[in-house]
């Protein structure tokens, strides 16, 4: 995934009121919200999120829905795709995570201040400062 830089400054995260997406970035963050778009996949995220130790199993994930195997799987690759999660082969399971640094720059792009998601990897904009005269 892209970000937008400024001067060699990585990972500036400049909410959508400060100043205009690039199309690189507007592309990467729209796949992340196009995915997130559908509820099923949204209850999933959370799901997994909020899980013991943020990650969790297929097996843990499949009961919490109605739709198939195939379905699920589906699912959890479109969000793979947008870059929301992560995944790590354990035996025959597959335990899925929630990549912090994704959700950061969602949250961030959408803040009325830059920098303002704790942890993020967003760089705060300079302050502007007044003088009186």
């Amino acid at each position: 995934m892209s970000n937008q830089s400024s001067s060699g400054v990585e990972a500036r995260c400049s909410p959508l009121t400060r100043e205009p997406l690039t199309s690189d970035w507007a592309s990467d963050l729209a796949r992340m919200f196009k995915a997130l778009g559908d509820p099923v996949r949204l209850r999933m995220l959370s799901l997994i999120a909020s899980h013991e130790n943020g990650e969790s199993c297929v097996c843990d994930i499949s009961p919490a829905f109605e739709q198939s195997q195939p379905t699920i799987s589906h699912h959890l690759k479109v969000l793979r795709e947008a870059g929301l999660l992560d995944c790590e082969r354990r035996g025959t399971w597959v335990y899925y995570r929630v990549i912090p640094s994704a959700l950061a720059q969602l949250s961030a792009v959408l803040s009325a201040e830059s920098g303002v998601v704790e942890g993020s990897t967003c760089v705060p904009a300079p302050a502007v400062v007044e003088v009186a005269l």
